[in-house]
């Protein structure tokens, strides 16, 4: 059981938690030609895209209402349905996520009624699915904004029935803001391995994966799930859910769609990942696959050799509530103590960690708190570069945004080759910044350091005074 601290600073020192409309605009980038639309200022999406480009190095398909100052006082509903009709005729997308900031939403706009609108008013766009979410910026996180559209898409996109089943092979998979593409990946192999069809929502593996494609730039999203195949979840034997943020949307497509569910708060370390594993199994009725048996043997190889590096270490970490509580039980599973936790945002699930204490803040709250611990090691995100610099530890990056770092979207976390791959780097880490005990230097020797030059009798003299 951990203490959940709430930081009483009045403001954001150095800021940790990203906002919810950039959330929901990554799980809608993992649906197939798909354009995520904000209601807000330009200056909000702007922000938004610079972050998406950084981080995924790739160009990133948004679009923005850009509400201005009238519209702001006089109503926006008109440019909203511009806005969509624009969007319509000249990207002919399958979905368009129409999301809320804190503009918006202080505004009091109601999407829901202006799609509809929308709708009535431009009948030769039906066929594209037009979802509205509510994302305040003032509320929750990016893993909220993100889990908060998955809800939706479950809502607008998956038609209420009772045929769970109809495909035996098929299996939802709801994935956490906390997986990257690469993790996205990782688990649809995991899954096909055992003869599975997974249907992935969102699928950022497909669509972010950082893959070159000759068609050149969209101004859609490429490679994601497809609304037909969201359409189908219902009919699937089972949904595996991963992640506590999207437990809710696993709650409303069991109830649309009576599709039993299993949950996971994370796939990483040898517990988690052999509760997925034999889950898998039991729904395919084979037994787990020799590749499967040799990454869970170099996963346990992996936890014997840096044991003794890690089983004493110090480290801190500062990231989304799921991403937080994934990392802590993978960490202290193999010995690591968490001597500064800080979560982005609340959420129930932090309570149930198994480290002391958790604080609700930012940056400057995880300083305070891994100097205090005597912290060895960060993980962070990007932002965390500058405070490992001045506490003098080396920082591991995980998390949203990485933008100084190649590859980081790409990296796989998640399973049993992510875990051991995370538990070298971090043995890596902390073996180069534990300091060496200097080798001893006999002043007897016939070849002395430079350092003892002028500091001891020279070698001659003290042969003559030993006789």
């Amino acid at each position: 059981m951990a203490m959940v601290h709430i930081s009483n600073k009045p403001l954001t020192v150095n800021p940790l938690k990203v906002s919810q409309p950039m959330g929901a605009t990554l799980a809608v980038l993992g649906l197939d030609q798909a354009v995520p639309l904000q209601h807000g200022a330009q200056g909000c999406t702007a922000f938004s895209k610079v972050f998406f480009t950084r981080h995924f190095r790739e160009p990133v398909p948004l679009q923005t209402t850009a509400m201005d100052q009238v519209v702001t006082v006089m109503g926006a509903d008109n440019s909203v349905i511009e806005a969509l009709r624009t969007v319509a005729e000249l990207n002919n997308p399958e979905v368009i996520g129409l999301m809320t900031t804190g503009l918006t939403e202080t505004q009091g706009a109601d999407i829901a009624r202006t799609v509809k609108e929308f709708q009535r008013s431009s009948p030769e766009f039906m066929d594209i699915s037009v979802i509205p979410i509510n994302t305040p910026d003032t509320l929750g996180s990016l893993e909220s904004g993100y889990a908060r559209a998955l809800e939706a898409v479950i809502e607008h996109l998956v038609p209420e029935g009772r045929v769970a089943g109809y495909r035996p092979r098929q299996v939802n998979v709801l994935l956490s803001s906390m997986l990257t593409p690469g993790d996205a990946e990782a688990v649809r192999a995991w899954v096909e391995a055992f003869g599975l069809r997974p249907v992935m929502l969102p699928d950022l593996g497909g669509s972010l994966d950082g893959h070159f494609d000759p068609a050149g730039f969209s101004t859609l999203s490429r490679g994601g799930v497809s609304r037909i195949d969201v359409a189908t979840m219902g009919k699937s034997i089972a949904t595996l859910a991963v992640g506590p943020s999207v437990f809710t949307a696993a709650d409303r497509l069991k109830s649309r769609t009576g599709v039993p569910d299993h949950r996971f708060d994370g796939l990483m370390g040898l517990a988690a990942c052999d509760a997925f594993t034999e889950v898998l199994a039991g729904l395919s009725g084979r037994s787990v696959p020799d590749g499967i048996d040799r990454l869970r043997e170099q996963l346990l190889d992996a936890m014997v050799d840096t044991h003794f590096v890690l089983g004493a270490l110090r480290l801190g970490v500062a990231a989304d509530p799921d991403h937080l509580g994934m990392l802590a039980h993978f960490l202290t599973g193999v010995g690591i103590q968490v001597v500064a936790a800080v979560a982005s945002s609340r959420a129930e699930g932090l309570v149930d960690l198994p480290i002391e204490a958790v604080v609700v803040g930012d940056l400057e709250d995880l300083e305070a708190q891994a100097q205090a611990g005597k912290a060895q090691v960060l993980i962070a995100n990007s932002h965390g570069a500058d405070i490992a610099e001045r506490l003098r530890i080396p920082l591991l990056r995980a998390g949203f945004p990485l933008y100084d770092i190649f590859g980081g979207a790409a990296r796989k976390w998640v399973g049993y080759a992510g875990s051991r791959q995370a538990l070298f780097d971090l043995a890596n880490l902390a073996s180069t910044a534990r300091p060496e005990i200097a080798p001893y230097h006999s002043f007897y020797g016939k070849e002395r350091p430079p350092e003892m030059d002028g500091s001891v009798p020279a070698v001659s003299g003290a042969s003559t005074l030993l006789g």
